[in-house]
């Protein structure tokens, strides 16, 4: 049975992403005229195919390859081997570590003074501006996110750790420049220069970091870099991990963090809430204790909602290993898959009214409800987010310190616009008004 979707084009699907305004948006334009699985070219796969039914997802969830030429743009920041395709007896141990770290509490009590620390100060910034000149949430935010890895990653070791930011975004203003073709400034040959010495700062402050850590030294397990050393990772390799890392997590919380707060300045009765809840949790504290994000359930709600709506990486992809059947469809070996994370969450079979924001979908009884892959922000399977938890305890700290801070509303006349740049991005920036709302 032939899979339903668009005739072939001789752009090779370019021009019908570019009309829909990015993949991401193309993926619920795709799935609302064919259904849950389609046939579609994409540039870089030739034929791709889209699942968006979760139920239809499962027999794809234990798939261990990504299609090589997808990732191919990541080549440039990897001396080691793309760790985003390397093959899967590699990734099993090397996930296996990563996840002892990213996804252990030990980890996280470690930085949480760190994060808190860095969060208030953005607050801090913030209260300067309130109520007379607007605060661009993504730029702030990303930025934010960004210092916390850092800090995450190389620990208090990175002797300039304001140049290791502005290194890594000099990178990523010319690397994601090139690959979603915005301008930049000045030539080809000057942006290729300045990124290529960032570059080369970048590398050489992680490998004076790697190579202070000596196996034997550092063994506990809150500590990543050492971690990967214990484990034998050569030291390429490990570097070549903490500026993947920095890469993921650099955008993914920092926009998590900027759509919520769009939502709630959109549904301030939701705010209020989240405020009530703050207040009952902290008191007159300005930031949460890590054990207290447990307690916080309805700020939980709000982000996983917020993340539904507007999941950070619009997109995930696998290639078929062996021949599959999905939905009664044949998938033969070297079938390009696309997770449409979006489309997943606005699946009206599985989330009604799905374009209102509705925290209560979070609440324990209804998640029962659903299949297991309606909800998919961090992708699913052996190559989904390893940093998943971290960031979590990451956006709902961030969260706590500026909603028990500061109301949000937004900027009358400035519209804000999804559209992708390695993650879900606003075209403009998503501008907001932030007020001190004082105690309870």
């Amino acid at each position: 049975m032939r899979i339903p979707g668009p005739e072939p084009r001789s752009d090779g699907g370019v021009g019908a992403v570019a009309a829909a305004g990015g993949l991401h948006r193309y993926q619920l334009r795709l799935h609302a005229e064919y259904g849950p699985v389609v046939r579609f070219q994409l540039p870089g796969a030739e034929t791709a195919v889209s699942i968006a039914d979760p139920v239809l997802l499962e027999a794809t969830a234990h798939i261990d390859k990504r299609p090589e030429r997808l990732f191919a743009f990541l080549d440039p920041l990897c001396e080691a081997g793309n760790l985003q395709v390397m093959p899967a007896d590699e990734h099993v141990p090397w996930r296996r570590v990563l996840l002892s770290v990213l996804a252990g509490r030990p980890s996280h009590e470690r930085h949480f003074a760190r994060f808190t620390e860095l969060a208030v100060a953005l607050a801090d910034r913030w209260a300067a501006r309130a109520d007379h000149e607007p605060v661009a949430l993504q730029k702030d935010l990303t930025a934010l996110s960004l210092r916390m890895i850092c800090a995450y990653a190389l620990g208090g070791d990175a002797a300039d750790p304001d140049g290791v930011i502005a290194a890594f975004e000099e990178v990523l203003t010319e690397h994601l420049g090139r690959l979603y073709q915005v301008p930049v400034p000045g030539t080809p040959e000057e942006r290729a220069e300045r990124s290529s010495e960032a570059l080369a700062y970048l590398r050489a402050t992680v490998d004076r970091v790697v190579a202070a850590h000596r196996p034997g030294s550092r063994a506990d397990r809150s500590d990543l870099i050492g971690a990967l050393v214990e484990a034998g990772e050569r030291p390429a390799r490990i570097r070549d991990t903490v500026m993947v890392t920095m890469l993921a997590a650099h955008h993914t919380t920092g926009v998590a963090v900027s759509w919520t707060l769009h939502l709630l300045g959109r549904h301030p009765e939701v705010a209020e809430r989240v405020a009530d809840e703050l207040d009952r949790v902290l008191g007159d504290r300005p930031a949460p204790e890590y054990a207290e994000l447990r307690q916080l359930a309805y700020l939980d709600m709000v982000l996983k909602e917020s993340m539904r709506l507007y999941p950070p990486g619009p997109y995930g992809a696998r290639e078929t290993t062996e021949a599959l059947t999905v939905g009664g469809y044949e998938l033969p070996v070297g079938t390009t898959i696309f997770y449409p994370f979006w489309a997943v969450h606005m699946n009206p079979d599985h989330w009604p009214e799905p374009e209102k924001f509705l925290p209560e979908r979070f609440l324990p009884d209804e998640v029962a409800k659903r299949p297991k892959l309606a909800y998919i922000p961090f992708g699913i399977g052996p190559r989904s987010c390893e940093g998943a938890t971290l960031a979590m305890v990451e956006a709902e700290l961030v969260l706590a310190v500026l909603l028990k801070r500061f109301r949000f509303r937004a900027v009358p006349g400035h519209r804000v616009t999804p559209i992708e740049r390695f993650v879900m991005w606003a075209a403009e920036d998503i501008r907001m008004f932030v007020s001190s709302r004082g105690r309870g």
